[in-house]
């Protein structure tokens, strides 16, 4: 209880500060006080040698060298905002960084030159034990961003047999936590880092007896996370580095009682790491619970905005014309004879009719939803990730965590509930610095969606097409921050969503 007690007074700056200040002038009160100090670090020095704050390992990995017009330049160049107190250099190159050797071995060998923006600024207050917040884009290469130092993290330590991970990862759905584990396994190969992933639709007792093997990293989804919590088949309390990922999307799931659950468990000495595509009011709550004192990365805005590499079209049409206009979508598309397209769709049922619709128009396609079992759905990834098919129609069960090369194209048949899920339907292309397009039918079901669509696109300067021909394009500039949305009809009667003064 003592001990619990001493941690939370140590994550205060103050107390830090206190211990540490050499700057007290000479005086009978400053004599008493050094004493006291002195005695209070004796007294402390178990806890202060437990807690990264005052951690040798914490400090010795983040560069200070870096003169700070570089830092102010590079930031400013990749607009990068960062929020906190003493918030290391980002890593501009990952040789003159201070990664561990072992980490740059690994990295050079996956033939890894330079960091992304989100890696550059993640990996340093990660490794300085800092508790971060990440705000950026899909497909930024968030995973590295904290498997890295989550690895750093694990070699200082030994997992044993049957006491649970030393590294806990959450993710929203099964495809991102398999996505995960594809990167981590790299790890287990080349560093000897034992990793299990856990979801749901797939085998608990085999995921149990991995669990109780022994295992540095666990990558789930709550759900199932929370079973083999609540059986005891696996604990928390060694969990001392802990992910949160796409939490915004794992919060739209229903997931707050299960994350929170889970963060209940591990030790008051630990760190946690939260990224996030969007920074909503749910997501700052959980931050403000969990993570006390933390350091925030902004990449661009948080307010809502899509990838800029993506070229977006919006055709607003009827309902009654929806099919026709998706299949001369699919002309064009093949008729460039461009790679991989991805299409989604609300509901399941809707993906097994486009998918039976676009085989009978001589287009292969495959089709994922929840009702898919987990062997169907890997089965189905697989093909569309080698290129055996190249259509793939989803729910958003693959809008997050589904990182496949070569998707060129993104169609929303249906547009979603939220802006917030288009943003991530489209980022599944125009990933890592490539080009995309995405084309969304928006109807006169959709209208409630409008005033929303048309502020992302207005903040990235795209385009909408009517079905009658006639085009509205969003603008950046001032005049933009004053209109209102709003939906009327062209001349031709048909729907369309309109910026209007």
């Amino acid at each position: 209880m003592a001990s619990k007690i001493i941690t939370r007074l140590l994550k205060r700056r103050g107390l830090a500060n206190l211990l540490y200040s050499n700057s007290a002038p000479i005086s009978t009160d400053a004599v008493f006080l050094n004493t006291y100090r002195h005695r209070t670090f004796a007294l402390l020095c178990p806890a202060l040698q437990r807690h990264s704050l005052f951690s040798e390992n914490a400090t010795r990995y983040y560069s200070t060298n870096t003169e700070q017009k570089v830092i102010d330049d590079y930031r400013n160049e990749h607009n990068i905002t960062v929020y906190g107190e003493d918030v290391p250099s980002p890593f501009i190159d990952i040789e003159a960084s201070e990664f561990p050797e072992y980490i740059k071995t690994f990295l050079s060998k996956q033939g890894f030159t330079k960091p992304t923006i989100i890696q550059s600024q993640a990996w340093p207050v990660a490794l300085s034990g800092q508790n971060f917040v990440g705000i950026a884009q899909t497909g930024t290469g968030k995973t590295l961003a904290f498997l890295l130092p989550a690895v750093v993290h694990i070699k200082e330590k030994k997992a044993r047999k049957g006491r649970g991970p030393i590294a806990l990862v959450l993710a929203p759905t099964r495809e991102l936590a398999k996505q995960i584990e594809v990167v981590a396994k790299d790890f287990q190969k080349l560093l000897n880092i034992r990793c299990v992933c856990i979801y749901g639709g797939a085998s608990r007792s085999v995921q149990a007896e991995q669990l109780e093997a022994g295992v540095d990293i666990v990558i789930a989804t709550p759900g199932r996370l929370n079973d083999f919590l609540v059986s005891r088949t696996t604990n928390l309390s060694r969990c001392t580095y802990v992910v949160l990922d796409e939490a915004d999307r794992m919060l739209d799931m229903g997931f707050e009682p299960q994350i929170r659950q889970a963060l209940e468990g591990v030790p008051l000495e630990r760190q946690i790491l939260m990224f996030s595509a969007t920074w909503p009011k749910e997501v700052q709550h959980l931050a403000k619970d969990y993570l006390g004192e933390f350091v925030q990365v902004n990449v661009g805005s948080t307010e809502l905005s899509a990838n800029h590499n993506i070229k977006q079209i919006v055709h607003v049409c009827d309902q009654d014309t929806k099919m026709d206009k998706f299949k001369e979508i699919m002309h064009q598309i093949s008729g460039e004879g461009v790679g991989k397209i991805l299409v989604f769709t609300n509901t399941k049922r809707s993906v097994d009719h486009l998918t039976l619709t676009l085989k009978r128009n001589g287009w292969p396609a495959v089709g994922i939803h929840g009702d898919k079992t987990q062997l169907q759905r890997d089965t189905i990834i697989r093909k569309f990730k080698t290129g055996n098919t190249n259509i793939l129609v989803a729910t958003d069960v693959a809008a997050r965590g589904l990182d496949v090369d070569g998707i060129t194209h993104v169609i929303n048949y249906d547009f979603p509930q939220t802006s917030e899920d288009y943003i991530h339907r489209i980022g599944r292309t125009g990933r890592y610095d490539k080009k995309g397009e995405a084309h969304t039918l928006f109807t006169e079901e959709d209208a409630r969606l409008a005033k929303s669509l048309i502020a992302v696109l207005t903040e990235a300067n795209q385009v909408g097409i009517c079905d009658c021909g006639l085009t509205f394009t969003g603008s950046a500039g001032p005049a933009a921050t004053t209109r209102k949305a709003k939906l009327t009809r062209c001349s031709q009667r048909r729907m369309h969503a309109w910026p209007r003064a």
